[in-house]
């Protein structure tokens, strides 16, 4: 460990008597949130002990791909788009096992009031095309975010962007339309990946991540030939990885099991006791902020009828949901976005237990008893279906009719997801609890996918963004997942655990809370064993 990597906690540094500029910066360098042991667990528990070997290809199928796949960090949407993009860019920040921003392209970043940042960049970063990296790729990189031309994904975090200049070659100030202390966790995400100065040409990439783009077909695969010239030593250990989507979840595992791949993600509980079962291969589970959740909106939904809401939530065997859904490999959930491993996670809210009474209590006030009730599901929607069906079951104990509508996968998510009374949705982890809330539970937000409208949970979400007082901070998170949890017409019974499967000759793989595949970001991190 080197001595930069050493950071006192704010309470030390307030004892110490360190300046508010000085905790801010501690914040930012030691993260604002931290996981759990089981977040950073890596294969076999060795590891970090383990000298890495050099050398090697390795062979990656992922779930999903399609012709729409794309080389611009901007334009990034899906898996494949985001473990692509960390092969061959680098952000400002990279996010860590314990939801912490780390430093990467930036030396440090450095505020006194979370709205104006002064980003220091490393001075031994080359693209791959030989160019020195430098405050104008920086500076590019981010106001291209807000051009509606570029069509970012992640254009609604850009738009606080008041100015992003040059502060000299290797300096960036960032000024923000409002205090937002997340800024270095958002920085690490993928869209915010750094290309060059002026790039307009994604039909191959130009970036500094430890892998050259050697081959990029979208729908079909890429490969990355590793970096000679990356600024990280030592590394990356393999010498190509060859990245390719096998849609069918039966055919991945079997590519896998029959040695023609070395590494899949998207394990279904179901196939996991094959995978954990055969000789030399490691079914790897990872605890994430993923969760499916119960939508209810239109004429059912929270506004017009919150104790139809309340019946849904009560009659949830959520136990029965995990076995059956996850096959155990889920946590319980409790109606609230926020996952476990997360510093911002209230504990202090009761569980949500199953009450028959209470939801027959609430059936009847709502005027929906004895109704038939269709209800949407689809396997995209991870789980969905077996959860749907353990909701048939309960309730008929209670007088509550629900007929299953099990739509085709192709176009859940454009044609049904959120666009009847009652579904399923998938939502994928975050970096940030701010973000997860802005996305889907503001009142304004495009993906609020039950249609909630409350005006204190919006004033907290903007007052929660800029305090720079974690115990005030995490109140009003605690706040508004109250909020969530007996107002809002989303109902979250388990947190879906990530299952990928590889052989056991790769080396220096660990979970990540933002999901399989190391939080995406494997490429650099892993090796392969002779």
């Amino acid at each position: 460990m080197r001595d930069s990597d050493i950071i006192l906690p704010p309470s030390a540094d307030l004892r110490c008597g360190f300046s508010r500029r000085d905790v801010l910066r501690s914040l930012v360098a030691g993260g604002m949130m931290t996981g759990t042991a089981g977040a950073l667990l890596t294969h076999a528990g060795a590891a970090l002990a383990q000298t890495p070997k050099k050398g090697g290809r390795l062979r990656v199928a992922a779930a999903a791909s399609s012709t729409s796949d794309t080389l611009d960090p901007a334009k990034g949407g899906t898996i494949a788009d985001f473990v692509r993009h960390f092969m061959f860019y680098n952000g400002l920040t990279a996010i860590d096992a314990g939801l912490n921003p780390r430093m990467e392209l930036a030396e440090s970043m450095d505020t006194t009031d979370a709205v104006t940042w002064s980003v220091k960049l490393r001075k031994d970063v080359v693209f791959h095309d030989g160019q020195a990296l430098t405050a104008a790729d920086v500076v590019y990189s981010l106001l291209r975010q807000k051009d509606p031309a570029t069509a970012s994904k992640a254009k609604a975090i850009a738009d606080g962007f008041a100015d992003v200049k040059a502060a000299g070659p290797n300096e960036v100030t960032i000024v923000l339309n409002t205090p937002n202390i997340d800024l270095p966790l958002l920085l690490g995400t993928s869209n915010f990946l750094i290309v060059r100065d002026g790039t307009r040409d994604f039909t191959t990439a130009n970036g500094t991540g430890p892998y050259r783009c050697k081959e990029f077909r979208p729908g079909i695969r890429s490969v990355g030939v590793a970096n000679k010239t990356y600024w990280k030593p030592g590394k990356p250990y393999l010498d190509e990885i060859e990245y390719f989507a096998i849609p069918d979840e039966a055919a991945r595992v079997n590519a896998l099991l029959s040695g023609d791949v070395d590494l899949i993600n998207g394990v279904n509980p179901r196939s996991a006791r094959a995978v954990k079962g055969a000789d030399g291969y490691t079914l790897f589970e990872s605890n994430t902020g993923n969760y499916t959740d119960l939508i209810l909106r239109d004429y059912l939904g929270p506004v017009k009828n919150p104790d139809f809401v309340l019946a849904m939530k009560y009659m949830m065997d959520r136990e029965l949901i995990r076995k059956v859904a996850m096959r155990g490999y889920a946590d319980i959930g409790n109606d609230q976005p926020v996952q476990r491993t997360s510093k911002y996670y209230f504990e202090g809210l009761p569980q949500r237990a199953l009450d028959l009474d209470k939801a027959r209590y609430h059936l009847r006030k709502s005027g929906m008893a004895g109704r038939k009730l269709p209800i949407v599901a689809s396997t995209p929607a991870t789980g969905s279906v077996d959860t749907a069906q353990v909701l048939q079951l309960t309730g008929q104990k209670i007088g509550m009719h629900l007929e299953i509508k099990r739509m085709p996968p192709d176009g859940y998510w454009s044609n049904h997801w959120a666009k009847h009374p009652i579904t399923f949705g998938n939502i994928n982890p975050r970096p940030t609890v701010d973000l997860l809330f802005t996305m889907f539970f503001k009142s304004t937000a495009p993906t609020n996918v039950s249609g909630w409208k409350n005006a204190q949970f919006d004033q907290l979400l903007e007052l929660a963004r800029g305090e720079t007082d974690e115990g005030k901070r995490k109140q009003m998170y605690a706040d508004m997942q109250v909020l969530v949890r007996d107002q809002c017409g989303v109902g979250i019974p388990i947190f879906n655990h990530s299952l990928d499967g590889f052989t056991n000759k790769l080396q220096g793989y660990a979970s990540h809370p933002l999901g399989g595949l190391m939080g995406y970001a494997f490429a650099d991190q892993v090796w392969l064993e002779s």
